[in-house]
């Protein structure tokens, strides 16, 4: 699929699937990805950020976490699916936290050279178009010493985890997903696309060859991945 043709897809995905977009993530992950998303704020505040992007932020709970957690940094989450961050700016207003959230495409970020101590992306990159461009993109927002924090899901593990992982990735998720959602073609294309992007040490290497430090964790039995760039 050409890149152009990719973001115009997922764009339009994301935005059919906007409303039900939470309750899905809790369902299908059987309330996994709250003790994800956790984790990953917790490496983003590590060093303390004044200034955090999260982006692909979705409906906002990463961006919303980075917040409460550091009330007193600048975060910004940015998208570029409006319906997506119409619930965002919904659900920062329910609970009385102040984020930015602006449309923005994550291959061309509208903003200058070190702008961010942090950036977070949790579930999105895969949906890039253009992994290497976006991870430039990443790095040059970055102020020197910054750090990029990277939730993902791998592809499915080997073994027998990995063949029952496969089972319910490919055939129960979308089924649910699709059935919920109203987008059978939303959650068919999530276990494609997991199964199309790269495993955790190629994209360690992906990282690297843009200058970022490298380590990376398995969560779940490698259902996820957390991967931690840090930019000299």
């Amino acid at each position: 699929m050409a890149p152009e043709e990719k973001a115009q897809r997922v764009r339009r995905m994301f935005s059919e699937i906007a409303p039900r977009y939470d309750l899905l993530n809790r369902l299908l992950s059987l309330g996994a990805d709250l003790s994800w998303r956790r984790r990953a704020v917790a490496l983003a505040l590590e060093g303390r950020p004044r200034r955090i992007l999260d982006l692909a932020t979705g409906t906002g709970d990463l961006a919303l976490l980075l917040k409460e957690g550091a009330p007193e940094a600048q975060v910004v989450g940015a998208d570029f699916a409006p319906p997506m961050l119409a619930l965002a700016r919904k659900k920062a207003e329910v609970r009385g936290v102040e984020v930015d959230f602006l449309e923005a495409d994550a291959l061309a970020l509208p903003f200058p050279d070190a702008s961010f101590d942090a950036v977070t992306v949790a579930f999105g990159f895969r949906n890039f178009a253009d992994y290497q461009r976006a991870l430039h993109e990443i790095h040059r927002v970055l102020a020197p010493g910054g750090r990029l924090v990277l939730l993902e899901f791998p592809p499915p593990p080997k073994g027998a985890f990995g063949l029952v992982y496969r089972l319910y990735f490919g055939k129960i998720l979308p089924f649910i997903g699709g059935l919920i959602s109203g987008s059978f073609g939303a959650y068919r294309y999530l276990p494609e696309s997991v199964e199309a992007f790269p495993p955790p040490e190629a994209l360690k290497a992906l990282m690297e060859e843009v200058g970022f430090r490298v380590r990376y964790e398995l969560l779940t039995f490698g259902v996820a991945a957390i991967h931690v760039g840090d930019k000299g």
